[in-house]
């Protein structure tokens, strides 16, 4: 699939963008209830995303399937899914590898048992927190592609915001072959771009190391001179270490 990222920019998180995460609950993972081949291999890729968007001010979401037990899309309702993601369960828990901050807002859907929503945006309040926040950008990863990222992807074009698919943090389930092909292609065509990690700039430019006072201190030789007597006059030992080593 073709990484779509037309202006070829280099992407830096406002306090204006939002990152959702879709659903990285346990029983969308590997030995979970209805599990996306391989999705926890891109944890680490989300976990990436969560620490660019606190450290450059971006705003986190998280939102969750929250089924009660006897939910429509269940097989013994009629439906076409094993039951999963059951309220208060350990299968509809956030997996332990998503490093969430304090403060991500949790998005809980599909709770009414006589309707399927799979898009975050269907019969919750993510629209109304958007707003009050003054999100702009939208950006969106997690699972599965096919279903509940592609129907919030669409949703969120529908609704004006900038909408970004990192491409690098969503899987799919395929149920049928070239789901997730088509998923990606109904998102382009809805006006969502298409990145991954490489289409951002890297954190030391947004942050440049400044050298400390005790950097610049140590360039001097004066400095270096009291330095290097201290490091005579140290005792010995292990359990000798200055107090800023730690």
């Amino acid at each position: 699939m073709e990484m779509v990222n037309c202006m070829n920019e280099k992407y830096v998180i406002k306090e204006s963008d939002a990152l959702l995460i879709t659903d990285i609950q346990n029983d969308f993972l590997p030995g979970g209830a209805l599990p996306v081949p391989n999705g926890n291999l891109i944890i680490p890729v989300i976990n990436q995303y969560i620490k660019r968007f606190e450290a450059e001010k971006g705003h986190v979401f998280a939102s969750r399937d929250w089924h009660p037990i006897n939910h429509m899309s269940f097989k013994k309702q009629g439906g076409i899914w094993p039951p999963h993601c059951i309220q208060q369960t350990e299968g509809a828990n956030f997996s332990p590898l998503l490093k969430l901050p304090m403060g991500t807002i949790v998005i809980s859907k599909a709770i009414d048992p006589k309707k399927e929503a799979y898009s975050a945006f269907d019969g919750t309040n993510l629209a109304d927190e958007l707003s009050l926040l003054g999100i702009r950008r939208f950006f969106v990863g997690g699972v599965a592609t096919d279903y509940c990222v592609v129907n919030t992807v669409i949703d969120a074009c529908k609704l004006g915001y900038e909408t970004i698919v990192l491409m690098d943090a969503t899987l799919g389930i395929n149920v049928n072959s070239g789901d997730v092909d088509n998923a990606f292609e109904t998102m382009k065509q809805s006006g969502a771009k298409q990145v991954t990690t490489d289409d951002f700039a890297d954190m030391e430019d947004i942050f440049p190391v400044e050298k400390s006072r005790v950097d610049v201190l140590a360039e001097k030789p004066a400095f270096r001179a009291i330095v290097k007597k201290k490091a005579r006059m140290r005792p010995r030992g292990s359990a000798k270490k200055l107090p800023t080593e730690k």
